[in-house]
């Protein structure tokens, strides 16, 4: 009796809506961008641009590791000396900074993001998880985002305002 309920519900409540959204002449196409706008959500045809808006400023962000490591620049209290090439930490920063412009401009994004979060989640186990449980408490909060953000790029690819965009449309 509870389901047969619940299903009546349902049912008017679909008409009493379809009958609202004829009223004010919308069509069945418009409908999920006109409730998506109706309800303040930002709407999904936008996904693609706010995509790569991510993608952006993520490479932004994760550049800044690579100029801080091999270039000094902006200058950090610990790289002020900056790091030797040929070193673990010169190789991190070799990843960060090339990988970070290839985010950046888009090219080679699902293999540069899927390369970068295994870095990532490398760095959170070697540096951050040693030094208790809770990512705030051991200050890896940053490379588990950075992980996880690569992750989403590598599996959802560069949205349209980039290089990999354009070299499909030629």
């Amino acid at each position: 009796k509870t389901c047969l309920c619940l299903s009546v519900k349902s049912y008017v409540i679909r008409l009493a809506t379809d009958k609202i959204l004829a009223i004010c002449g919308i069509t069945n196409n418009q409908i999920g961008d006109t409730i998506t706008m109706l309800t303040g959500i930002i709407p999904a045809s936008w996904s693609g641009h706010l995509l790569s808006a991510l993608r952006v400023m993520t490479g932004l962000l994760f550049l800044q590791h690579g100029t801080a490591k091999l270039l000094k620049f902006p200058l950090t209290e610990y790289f002020k000396d900056g790091v030797e090439l040929f070193s673990f930490m010169g190789l991190t920063g070799a990843l960060e900074l090339v990988g970070g412009i290839l985010i950046i401009i888009g090219l080679f994004t699902r293999v540069t993001a899927f390369v970068l979060a295994g870095m990532m989640a490398v760095a959170y186990f070697m540096a951050h998880a040693s030094q208790g449980f809770f990512p705030i408490n051991n200050a890896g909060e940053l490379a588990i985002m950075f992980c996880f953000a690569f992750l989403y790029l590598a599996a959802a690819g560069p949205g349209p305002w980039s290089v990999d965009a354009t070299r499909k449309l030629a």
